[in-house]
């Protein structure tokens, strides 16, 4: 059973890039014929939220800042918690105080999850993870640990 969510999850993973990979198969051809796309400047893309919440104590705001690198990037939160971090139908939402999964949102209790991910999630149909099936080391954890906590402190 475990690994039919493993398998579902990679199929979104490799959906989600094939997607974002596709969206540049034209782009040089449009480019050459002196063609300009106007539609990604009318519509800006959701990205990540600015971590203008305080940084947990012991973290600092350039950990914060490759914390939002770490969500968007090689972590792969933005796969399940959405580019904007608001949640999907896959994860929960991460801007808001409530806490679904752990008892606070306390800096040491984001780093556990992160760390050791959610096997049975209480509200979502897929198990995390641990460190969303990347590959961090501690300071990374501890960086986008800090950039969830910065963030979920803004509500």
């Amino acid at each position: 059973m475990r690994q039919n969510n493993w398998m579902a999850i990679v199929a979104v993973v490799s959906a989600t890039s094939l997607v974002a990979c596709a969206g540049d198969a034209g782009d040089t051809e449009a480019e050459d014929a002196g063609l300009q796309d106007t539609t990604a400047a009318e519509a800006p893309t959701a990205g990540p939220p600015q971590a203008s919440g305080p940084a947990p104590e012991g973290a600092t705001p350039a950990m914060v800042t490759q914390g939002a690198q770490i969500f968007t990037g090689n972590g792969n939160c933005f796969t399940c918690h959405g580019p904007d971090a608001t949640g999907t139908p896959l994860a929960p939402n991460l801007t808001d105080s409530e806490w679904i999964n752990i008892a606070d949102g306390s800096w040491s209790n984001i780093q556990q999850v992160v760390r050791n991910g959610v096997p049975t999630p209480k509200e979502h149909p897929s198990p995390m993870p641990p460190m969303g099936g990347a590959q961090l080391n501690d300071q990374e954890i501890q960086a986008v640990s800090a950039y969830v906590y910065s963030i979920s402190q803004e509500s």
